[in-house]
């Protein structure tokens, strides 16, 4: 029996996704090779729905594999199913769908599937998503760094933001069952553990224990024996306490990479985006890192063409992201997300004059990028070998701070650390 596992969108996704073909290999289940004539006997796709190019990728996914192997049991999964699933049944030919709960009982549903040859559709309503599905991984088919899972869900609700919609309020995962996966998976060989979630900074707010994010990372470092490297996904301003400024001054173990979204640099767009800060506090809060760590990396999401953003307002963003000094602006245009607070507005911005603006902040990056990288040239720096490109012909690696370099060797390096000279020629965009 062979599996064929596919996911779209973020490390959450990632994560899930190896949860369940960890399930399906412990049943017995090997990995499907596609290079092959046959056909596999599962397909499981963990969908995206972040914006409508996401869903857009992921409805041509579920295509191509209904496409391609027709007899196998089609299985979609994640946020896009957990409100298309209808569609996704009767219109894509899916079998089974299950949105962003019962990820932990697919195994059952499969076979179930089997017996009766019927459709299954099980989806909780998002309101009705209260527990925290407990998905354990100790090793990774995917990933050299180890992504862990440590919370599920939002309760921000931004205005232009349908994951709350669809993943449920914010559940938190319990923090013994966060510190034994990390240490078997160190155990296990992985050096860099990232920790991810659909939004860190509720972390703890739900449980019975009294714990923030900063707690758990303490008792992470405290507790955690030989980790090389722990990294943090996505940090929200409010997790910047005085608590994690000292864990960062004190740990070289942790990263010296933050992404952290700021989204927009207009307060009055941050105002009607409904994001929980201000810019003063948020470049207040860079400031205090950077008194600790100067050559931090911090990389951040803008959006732009919010509805009612003005020239005025995206040049304030346009700014303040220079002031900041960010080393990479990941940059999206405005997607409207129907049952959105934003998607009702009528203040739409063109298309010409969104694409316009992304192309002017992109040119910033590229521009922050490059100022940022060129201050390592010629130093020596640790990389951690994350995969062989096949096209570059080299190993590639990321450091600390999350520079993305070439690596020629003879022999296997993968999950190996490498200390190497970073200049312009092995340097990678990242």
């Amino acid at each position: 029996m062979t599996i064929l596992i596919e996911f779209l969108g973020c490390k959450v996704n990632s994560y899930e996704a190896e949860c369940v073909a960890k399930d399906f290999i412990n049943h017995g289940y090997s990995f499907f090779n596609e290079s092959s004539n046959d056909q596999p006997d599962v397909i499981v796709v963990n969908t995206c729905a972040v914006t409508e190019t996401s869903v857009t990728k992921d409805k041509k996914t579920i295509r191509k594999f209904k496409r391609t192997y027709p007899n196998s049991i089609l299985v979609v999964m994640g946020c896009y199913a957990q409100y298309g699933y209808q569609y996704i049944i009767d219109e894509l030919g899916a079998d089974i769908c299950i949105g962003t709960s019962h990820r932990d009982e697919l195994f059952d549903l499969v076979e179930k599937f089997k017996e009766n040859n019927e459709k299954i559709i099980k989806i909780d309503e998002n309101n009705t998503i209260k527990r925290y599905e407990n998905l354990k991984l100790d090793r990774f088919q995917f990933n050299t760094r180890a992504y862990v899972k440590i919370q599920d869900g939002c309760n921000n609700y931004c205005s232009y933001c349908l994951i709350p919609y669809v993943r449920g309020r914010s559940r938190s995962r319990n923090k013994d069952d966060i510190l034994k996966e990390i240490n078997n998976l160190v155990q296990n060989g992985y050096k860099e553990i990232v920790l991810t979630g659909i939004d860190m900074s509720s972390y703890g707010l739900d449980l019975n224990e009294k714990i923030t994010f900063s707690d758990l990372i303490e008792e992470i470092l405290q507790k955690t024996n030989n980790l090389y490297r722990l990294r943090i996904s996505s940090l929200e301003e409010s997790q910047i306490d005085e608590k994690f400024i000292d864990l960062l001054k004190n740990n070289q173990i942790l990263a010296n990479h933050l992404h952290m979204p700021l989204q927009s640099g207009s307060a009055s767009v941050i105002k009607n985006m409904n994001r929980k800060y201000n810019i003063p506090s948020f470049f207040e809060k860079i400031s205090k890192i950077r008194e600790i760590r100067p050559d931090i990396s911090i990389t951040t999401d803008v959006i732009v063409g919010f509805p009612g953003e003005t020239e005025e307002d995206f040049q304030e963003t346009y700014d303040f992201c220079k002031k900041i000094n960010f080393s990479k602006i990941h940059v999206f245009p405005y997607s409207d997300r129907a049952g959105t607070v934003a998607s009702k507005r009528k203040d739409k911005i063109d298309p010409k004059t969104k694409k316009d603006r992304v192309n002017r902040l992109l040119s910033l990056s590229k521009l922050l990028e490059e100022e940022y990288s060129s201050r390592f040239y010629g130093q020596e720096i640790e990389f951690l070998c994350e995969n062989y490109d096949s096209k570059l012909q080299a190993f590639v690696g990321h450091s600390s701070n999350y520079l993305e370099t070439k690596i020629f060797s003879n022999k296997n390096i993968v999950n190996e650390v490498v200390r190497l000279k970073f200049d312009k020629e092995n340097k990678l965009d990242f």
